[in-house]
């Protein structure tokens, strides 16, 4: 899994991706090539055009088949009828984020969060911000951890931990993860990034004992098995790769590098 969907997820975890309501009717296309569900999520939202959730189901239809150009388009429709909508902007962040775009990822997640400045919203952009390399995340982290009441203490300082790393401060980095980990010793991303840091400096077995706490702790955590694989490959065990690999599929079926990972090593 690349790194911006890893920590991409972090942030997505955080928040329920589609809910609320819309008012207005979205423009339905007459188009006798279009796909079956396609027409029925339209014809549904030609019954009920104040249903911002009926639309939303569309927008992931063409998510989840990776057409991020239509999802984007029918956002921006649904965002011209309701501009302050800040769940619209969220998802619309969203949507650009996973296509690679970060900088208007961010730039609409801003929005989001001047038009609803909520925790959840709030972590979410410190973490893209972190992802980024952009030195804001360290004011959203502190902002966190002055406001108590926001009760996001590990998140603020895992935002901190990510930022270092992105920037190359491993130091700073492993010691925010393991902050983290001292307020929730149950906090997996927390330990994916730390046990990756160690990868990446070719400590393998370092990062595998962290993983192996990581699965301990959550045993169907996929992206623990697949970077344990990754380890015992460096480490030239083979047969401990590939039996991670498949724990890793084992437990989601369409992890794509996990395969990719088999195939390399000559198992189908």
């Amino acid at each position: 899994m690349t790194t911006i969907i890893r920590q991409n997820l972090f942030a997505a975890a955080l928040l329920l991706f589609f809910v609320s309501c819309n008012n207005e009717q979205p423009v339905t296309k007459q188009d006798n090539t279009m796909p079956a569900k396609e027409k029925e999520l339209r014809d549904a939202i030609a019954a009920k055009p104040d249903s911002l959730l009926l639309t939303e189901n569309l927008i992931q239809y063409f998510r989840e088949n990776g057409n991020y150009d239509m999802a984007i388009k029918e956002t921006e429709n649904a965002i011209k009828k309701d501009t302050t909508n800040a769940r619209l902007w969220d998802i619309k962040g969203t949507l650009h984020f996973e296509n690679g775009d970060t900088t208007k990822g961010v730039l609409a997640m801003e929005r989001s969060v001047d038009y609803f400045p909520e925790p959840a919203n709030i972590i979410m952009l410190g973490s893209w911000y972190a992802q980024t390399k952009n030195a804001k995340a360290l004011e959203v982290a502190d902002a966190l951890l002055v406001g108590k009441k926001a009760n996001a203490e590990k998140e603020a300082l895992f935002i901190k931990g990510l930022y270092y790393s992105n920037t190359g401060d491993n130091n700073k980095a492993i010691a925010f993860f393991d902050d983290c980990l001292k307020l929730d010793y149950t906090f997996m991303f927390a330990y994916m990034e730390k046990a990756i840091l160690m990868y990446n400096s070719g400590k393998y077995e370092e990062a595998i004992n962290i993983l192996n706490k990581a699965v301990t702790l959550q045993n169907n955590f996929d992206e623990g098995y697949y970077w344990m694989g990754k380890c015992y490959e460096k480490l030239k065990k083979t047969d401990a790769a590939i039996e991670s690999y498949k724990t890793a599929l084992l437990y989601n079926a369409d992890y794509i590098e996990a395969k990719d990972a088999l195939g390399k090593l000559g198992v189908k």
